[in-house]
């Protein structure tokens, strides 16, 4: 869920500059998403065993999965505790669940809302930046990835490495860099922990970041890209990985190996 305006970064000026803007009325309120999970799909779990509004409710694992009001096929997997977003703290613990896993394994969802088959590589997971989301309840978008944005990251494939780099090329107009995981799970792909590894003040800086990850053929195996982002208000970037997702699902019928189910 994207915002147009954003929290200022830049000192006291760039405060005055921003107390005038008015927020849009999507955002009137941020505690919808934690309203719907805990106030709805918990409730209606505890009672009926059916999560409803929610497709998933794992009070055990610690998670939700549900429907996105955009898009035919986009899900969101939703935190059951109280977690903000990717600047919260506890993302970083070793006792918190990898929730980039657990949406990974709802992905067979986003293909059957649109009665077919779609291979991984056509998907990708996304968490926008605090100033560039409009829930405050972590949430991790699942849906297809953007044709224009998958043939770009194959092009540019050789150029990630194991290390982060810049990719040569921006994404959606933005400047991206990427990081290669390799394998075909999440068994070792953290990518909250990959990205507060390569931060100087990770308790101040995640705030400002998105991640994308999005699955990679490469050369000499598969594996994913873990993309970032980071607000940049002069350039009005406001860190919005899910700019780089299709919410329309465009990739179908370009893709020869998409099958109905």
């Amino acid at each position: 869920m994207r915002a147009s305006v954003i929290r200022p970064v830049f000192g006291a000026a760039f405060v005055a500059l921003l107390i005038g803007l008015p927020r849009p009325a999507s955002t009137h309120n941020p505690d919808r998403l934690w309203q719907i999970v805990d106030g709805q799909c918990r409730v209606a779990h505890d009672r009926t065993g059916q999560p409803t509004p929610c497709t998933v409710y794992d009070a055990d694992r610690g998670y939700a999965v549900l429907k996105d009001i955009e898009g035919r096929g986009q899900y969101l997997l939703i935190p059951t505790a109280r977690t903000s977003g990717i600047e919260a703290e506890p993302l970083l613990a070793a006792h918190t669940p990898n929730y980039f896993a657990l949406a990974w394994a709802q992905r067979a969802r986003v293909g059957e809302a649109y009665g077919v088959m779609l291979p991984d590589d056509d998907l990708a997971l996304a968490i926008n930046s605090a100033q560039g989301r409009t829930q405050n309840q972590l949430h991790i978008h699942l849906d297809c990835i953007r044709p224009e944005i998958k043939t770009a990251l194959f092009f540019m494939r050789r150029a990630i490495g194991r290390a982060w780099t810049p990719l040569p090329t921006p994404l959606a107009g933005h400047a991206y860099r990427a990081i290669r995981m390799d394998g075909t799970s999440f068994d070792n792909v953290w990518p909250f922990r990959v990205l507060a590894a390569s931060l100087p003040d990770a308790a101040h800086d995640m705030g400002r970041h998105t991640l994308v990850v999005v699955p990679e053929n490469f050369p000499e195996g598969r594996g994913f890209v873990v993309l970032d982002d980071v607000v940049d208000p002069l350039h009005h970037d406001f860190a919005s990985g899910e700019e780089l997702q299709d919410h329309d699902c465009r990739i179908i019928p370009m893709d020869l190996r998409v099958r109905t189910r």
